[in-house]
């Protein structure tokens, strides 16, 4: 059975909501070339956003940024990590010469080389925005920013890491193992292995993108 005060509060509501859809239906006939729907407000433009591009892109880098700074132990853990494991690998390698042996193991450290980019940066980044899902939606659909200056953004702010860590890597590795002396094959080994782990990276963002929750 129904109290009498439910029956009125549900008439009341039915009354509320009928009155609501009216309106929104006016509301959508009047703004039917408005391709976003949006009620005319101080300070939106013709977008449906209340900032520019490069304001939401500066807004969305400097949030990132602080983020960022705000767990340095994890920068710190990322390059500890990773000077451990450039050690390892060039202890193993260590002073190769280039006989048969020497070629064929020098083989394996740069297969050594393009795993280890490649794996620790896709899932270092993995459960980047499958974390962030929720809060990017809820901002999304307020339109305070767009999805491209939030890619943006993200990935430009997290930048210097992915390029800090084939640095590091590469700087222990390459003459541990011996490989080919001169600054110049230095520097092509090091854009090759950072171009190696922002790819990773992308192909991190990727599944992270695609995915709808981390597990």
């Amino acid at each position: 059975a129904v109290s009498p005060i439910a029956r009125d509060i549900i008439e009341t509501a039915s009354l509320v909501n009928g009155a609501g859809v009216g309106i929104e239906l006016a509301r959508a006939k009047h703004h039917a070339n408005d391709p976003y729907f949006l009620q005319p407000m101080d300070g939106v433009d013709s977008t449906g956003y209340r900032a520019s591009w490069w304001t939401q892109f500066y807004c969305i880098l400097w949030r990132s940024w602080l983020s960022v700074l705000k767990d340095p132990m994890l920068v710190k853990v990322r390059l500890l990590q990773t000077a451990m494991v450039a050690s390892l690998i060039g202890s193993i390698y260590f002073g190769q010469v280039l006989d048969q042996d020497g070629v064929m193991n020098i083989n394996g450290s740069l297969f050594l080389f393009l795993t280890n980019m490649t794996f620790q940066n896709v899932f270092a980044v993995i459960n980047v925005f499958s974390a962030e899902l929720p809060v990017f939606l809820r901002e999304k659909r307020s339109r305070l920013y767009r999805v491209d200056t939030y890619f943006l953004g993200k990935t430009i702010a997290e930048l210097p890491l992915f390029i800090a860590v084939p640095f590091v890597f590469t700087s222990i590795t390459y003459p541990m193992i011996g490989l080919k002396a001169g600054v110049s094959h230095y520097l092509t080994t090091l854009f090759i292995v950072t171009l190696v782990a922002n790819v990773s990276t992308s192909f991190g963002y990727l599944i992270s993108c695609a995915s709808s929750s981390i597990s």
